[in-house]
Parts: structure tokens; C-alpha cells; sequence
């Protein structure tokens, strides 16, 4: 087997080691099927008498009402039924609880129907140990750092999801490794009778005994140390109000702290201000989103988009303006045919940035496809990218009975796709960088793998403007 093969069998390991697919529960023995003759039938408005609610061990009815376009008493247009019930299953599917969800009807008299929902509820408690490679995606890891085990995490992540039934989320991270760090953070997306307000709390603490202190030729370039060369620690306290259902806003504070060793500012004087080795500031932050797509986590119908504003600094040391933005569109072109189209934009102000707050391309999950080795760095910018995606098989795989089993099968949905990317970023500082300040393009083909709990994974050969090409690794699948 060649190196390379042998890299990607290690990257897919370590996919499986960070993902787990969870089971679901059997459905009961009531009817598995939507009535076609009460749409079909003379009757032009239908009366939901009752809603019956099944498999929810955990999570409360309230948070799964609040989810369906329709009331117990509701009268709605028969021909509009099965819409409804279409969109009550994907509304249920993203809230991110349940692996499998049904939503049927039974006549009870003529006008007159019984809504049936039949849920298949995640398993909500992992505690799980962390291995995972630092770098900022597995390409990187695998081929500029050499798959260096020493550039790895390890540690314990422990995830409560749906902890008190209201879809709230627990994380404690406890890892060392490359990085040192404690974090906490918990989530509850509604505090009040009205379901409308949430709260999002959390801190972190952390070292590093390497530090990212420049960027040479859209390069990171690290210095490492035996000893700590970097402390960090950040505290967020955010609130969250949803009043209708595709729409949420979000606003709140983060504090952020961070020290770096001496050599660190001697290599790179504008890592903060005016040679500082350290700073302190708050953050305020406001998000808008609008989300209206039949599967947030492989969209093929609808459109989803995220408005940012953030205020970093409050003196001459951090003081920055930023704007960012996400857009999402997906179409159904045929059968089994969806065509996408993403985008991004930011910009930040004032354009004379320190170093660490120049971030812009290639960090997390806001890259250009093609150039997952390169980071471009800047002020201003974005890119759009169309993807033409198709399903090339479906098909589920029969898992065997247990205790603690909840499924019976393991679903697979594979695509094929081919897509582009065009980008620009705008950099006032280049230094010796070539990426930033000039049109940026690449296409290329991949597939996709889909199964239970959000698992995504995304196989892609890509070529960028510069004619460079190869097989990349991909596991984010929305923006």
C-alpha cells in the first residue's frame, strides 16, 4: 500500500474515532402510512382532532410541538396535507434529536383526522475519548505536518445532549497533547414558557507549546517551544430569541485573554499592537439567521442565510469592526438532481490589523475548496461556490437486535457531485504572501457519504487556478 493510501485509511480512522452513529428505537404498531384518500377525497378542508406523540423518552412534547406547522383543532386545506406533513418530518429531523422521524395520518370520521408521530430519539450521553490532529483540516495534518502523531490531541470529551428534555447541550473537554485545555460550555435554546428565549455560557483555559506566530507564502509558519508559548483563556455569556421558527437572533459578550512568549513578538512584531505580549478584551457580538431547508446537514431544498456583526476591542490595541455573512440556495434540478449555490463575504475595519486578527481563508470551516494547504489572510473578501449534486445509491444496512440497539437498520445515502469556486480575499499587508489581492479559482468532483446522527463525510479531488490537484477530506456540509 502506498504512503498515500496508507494516509487516508489513518485519516478515515480518525474520522470514525470523533463521529459516533447513534440508534433509535423501534416504531410502535400503529399505521406506518399517510392516508392518500383523505386528500383525495370530496372533502376541501380537514380538522386535526388529536396529535398522538411516540419515542420521545426524553424530550419534552412542548419542544416537539413547537416544531409543527399545525394545532390540535387546526383545520387546514386537504390538499395541502401531505406538505405539511413533509415539513413537520424535516423540521423534527433538524432539530438534531432524532435519527428517524414519521409523521402519518389516520381518518377518524370524514373531515376528520388523527396526526401520528413515531420518533426514534439519538443516544444523548457520549462520553468519549478525543484523538484528534491539530491542524486546521486532516489534508494538512496528513500532508504538510506528515501526520505527526505528536501534533495530535488526546483526552476526554463528555457531550450531554437534550440534558433536561428542552434540546440543551453539556461539553466538558479535558485535553492535552498538543494543546492544554478545559472547557465548558452549555446551551439551552429555550428558558421561558413561550419558548422564544435561550442561553448560551461558557469558558475555556488553555496552553500551547506551539504557536502559529506568521504567514509566509499563504504558509503558517509555527514556532515551538519546550517550554508553554502561549496561554489563552475566553469566556462567552450569549442569549438567544426565536419567536417564529426559520428565524432566530442571537446577542451577547465574549472576553478573550491571551499571552505569548517573548520570542514569539521578537519573530513577529505585529502578532498584537505596538509589540505587546498580551491582551485583554471583550466582544460583542449579534447574529441573525433565517433557515428554511429540508435537512440542515445536506441540504438539497431551500434557503438558509447568517448575518454577523461583531465589535473586538474597545482601545488602540484590539479595536476592530467586523461583518460576515453566509448564504445558502439549494434547488431540486430532476429527480435525484439538486443544484447549490454558497457564498460568504467579511469584512473587517478599520483595514491596519495586528497579526492575529487577520485571519480570513483556510482557517475552520471557511476555505476555497482546492487550497486546504494555503491560509489567505486579509480584511475583506469571500467567494461563492455552485455544486451540482446527485444521489447515486441508497440503500440500509440491517443491524443486529440488542439491549441497547434502537434501530434496526443503518441507513447509507452516497452522492456524487461536481462543483467550483471562486474567491478574494483583500490584504493591505501581503508581506510575502501571493494569494490575497487576486482572483482565486478552482473546480473539481467528489462523493459524499451520509448516515445517521449528521454523519457526513465528503471525498473530493479538486484543481485550483495554480493547476495544483489532489484528493481532499471533508466532513462540514451546510456553509
Amino acid at each position: 500500500m502506498s504512503v498515500s493510501l496508507r494516509k487516508y485509511w489513518l485519516a478515515v480512522l480518525f474520522f470514525c474515532g470523533i463521529c459516533t452513529c447513534s440508534l433509535g428505537q423501534q416504531a410502535p404498531p400503529y399505521p406506518e402510512y399517510t392516508d392518500t384518500s383523505i386528500v383525495e377525497g370530496p372533502v376541501a378542508n380537514l380538522t386535526i382532532r388529536q396529535l398522538n406523540i411516540s419515542g420521545n423518552r426524553k424530550t419534552r412534547p412542548e419542544i416537539i410541538l413547537r416544531e409543527l406547522p399545525f394545532r390540535a383543532g387546526e383545520a387546514i386545506a386537504a390538499k395541502s396535507l401531505a406538505g405539511k406533513l413533509e415539513t413537520a418530518k424535516s423540521r423534527l429531523l433538524n432539530t438534531s434529536l432524532f435519527d428517524e422521524v414519521l409523521v402519518s395520518t389516520t381518518q377518524v370520521e370524514e373531515g376528520v383526522v388523527d396526526v401520528w408521530i413515531d420518533l426514534n430519539e439519538r443516544w444523548y450521553i457520549y462520553p468519549l475519548p478525543i484523538l484528534k490532529p491539530v491542524g486546521r483540516n486532516m489534508n494538512e495534518w496528513l500532508f504538510e505536518q506528515k501526520a505527526n502523531l505528536e501534533r495530535v490531541n488526546y483526552g476526554v470529551k463528555l457531550s450531554y445532549n437534550n440534558a433536561m428534555g428542552v434540546n440543551d447541550k453539556v461539553r466538558f473537554n479535558f485535553i492535552s497533547g498538543y494543546t492544554r485545555q478545559f472547557s465548558f460550555s452549555y446551551e439551552r435554546p429555550y428558558m421561558d414558557q413561550k419558548l422564544r428565549w435561550g442561553l448560551n455560557l461558557g469558558f475555556a483555559t488553555g496552553k500551547n507549546r506551539e504557536i502559529n506566530y506568521n504567514t509566509v507564502a499563504d504558509k503558517q509558519v509555527f514556532l515551538k517551544d519546550d517550554e508553554y508559548v502561549r496561554d489563552f483563556s475566553w469566556a462567552t455569556l450569549g442569549f438567544t430569541y426565536r419567536h417564529a421558527i426559520k428565524t432566530r437572533h442571537r446577542i451577547g459578550f465574549n472576553f478573550f485573554s491571551e499571552r505569548v512568549h517573548d520570542t514569539v513578538i521578537a519573530l513577529n512584531p505585529a502578532y498584537f499592537r505596538h509589540g505587546r505580549k498580551s491582551v485583554n478584551f471583550p466582544e460583542l457580538f449579534y447574529t441573525f439567521s433565517f433557515t428554511d431547508l429540508d435537512y440542515n446537514p445536506y441540504p438539497t431544498r431551500g434557503y438558509a442565510t447568517e448575518i454577523s456583526f461583531y465589535k473586538k476591542g474597545v482601545n488602540k490595541y484590539v479595536n476592530s469592526w467586523q461583518l460576515t455573512t453566509h448564504v445558502l440556495g439549494a434547488w431540486p434540478v430532476a429527480k435525484k438532481l439538486f443544484f447549490a449555490l454558497r457564498g460568504y463575504g467579511s469584512i473587517k475595519l478599520p483595514f491596519r490589523q495586528p497579526y492575529f486578527n487577520l485571519r480570513f481563508l483556510g482557517y475552520s470551516n471557511t476555505f476555497l475548496q482546492g487550497y486546504e494547504y494555503y491560509v489567505i489572510d486579509g480584511v475583506a473578501g469571500g467567494y461563492i461556490k455552485p455544486t451540482l449534486t446527485r444521489e447515486l445509491f441508497f440503500f440500509k444496512i440491517k443491524l443486529p437486535q440488542g439491549r441497547y440497539n434502537r434501530v434496526e437498520h443503518l441507513p447509507i445515502r452516497i452522492f456524487g457531485k461536481v462543483y467550483g469556486n471562486a474567491g478574494y480575499v483583500y490584504n493591505p499587508q501581503p508581506g510575502n504572501n501571493y494569494l490575497s489581492n487576486t482572483l482565486l479559482f478552482s473546480g473539481g468532483a467528489g462523493i459524499d457519504i451520509l448516515s445517521l446522527s449528521d454523519f457526513t463525510i465528503k471525498l473530493e479531488w479538486t484543481m485550483n487556478r495554480s493547476g495544483q490537484n489532489g484528493l481532499f477530506l471533508h466532513n462540514k456540509s451546510m456553509f
